[in-house]
């Protein structure tokens, strides 16, 4: 059964038409990127299956459930592109409300240890959210995903405001993730990131899923050395209504 399921997937907005029938699936233990310039829909294509806006037509499936039924994101923790966690907070309570809304137990030694590996000082936990930067925003919201005990991460931009350290960092602790069979799915505008991290990887241009497949796989299609020209390649061939 796959984690994921897009069945003919079609949504509008403003009389513009930002996903065109959507076909994808993303099986269990998969790493999956999705790529795309920005405004193509990919920052959508993830609220639709969270279930945060309506589609016009298809369906969704979660684990094999209708994405529309509340049940369905159980076994998910989602990090939104822009993280801004509640202000009057500490980091250690946001935290400890994270765990309680996942239904996991919160342990101190746990998020200590995820601290260092996403490069946060644990001392920041004692500090109110409002003061932190957006890298430290960043890695609390991760931090958060990480310690849910979910099956399936899904993160819009998971890198943004990383300085190149913490995102050394992540991408080590997320290829580490791959041996607990954890699915994730997540878009990005950094190529590197797909081709270090992914199993397989989407285009999305022009409302269509315009390639599906390995980096390998995009380079190969697209007649390129590497992944960067492979996507430059694939969505300069598309005609845009």
């Amino acid at each position: 059964m796959s984690v994921i399921e897009f069945k003919n997937v079609c949504k509008d907005y403003q009389k513009q038409q930002i996903l065109n029938q959507i076909e994808l699936q993303i099986q269990p233990g998969e790493f999956f990127g999705l790529v795309g310039v920005n405004g193509a829909g990919k920052t959508t294509l993830l609220k639709s299956l969270l279930n945060l806006c309506e589609i016009d037509k298809g369906s969704i499936y979660l684990f094999g459930t209708q994405h529309t039924n509340h049940n369905a994101r159980a076994h998910l923790a989602f990090l939104p592109e822009q993280f801004v966690p509640p202000y009057y907070l500490t980091g250690e309570n946001f935290l400890a409300y994270m765990a309680q809304l996942h239904n996991h137990i919160y342990d101190y030694d746990q998020v200590k240890e995820i601290c260092q590996t996403l490069d946060l000082a644990v001392s920041a936990l004692k500090q109110p959210v409002r003061d932190y930067s957006k890298g430290m925003a960043q890695k609390i919201g991760l931090a958060a995903c990480f310690l849910s005990g979910k099956r399936l991460l899904v993160l819009d931009e998971p890198m943004t405001g990383l300085d190149p350290k913490a995102r050394a960092y992540l991408k080590h602790f997320l290829l580490k993730l791959k041996s607990k069979e954890i699915t994730l799915f997540f878009s990005t505008h950094l190529l590197a990131d797909v081709d270090a991290l992914c199993d397989r990887m989407a285009i999305l241009h022009a409302g269509r899923l315009q390639f599906i497949g390995t980096p390998a796989e995009c380079c190969t299609t697209f007649a390129a050395e590497n992944l960067e020209m492979a996507y430059l390649n694939c969505i300069e061939n598309v005609e845009v209504d």
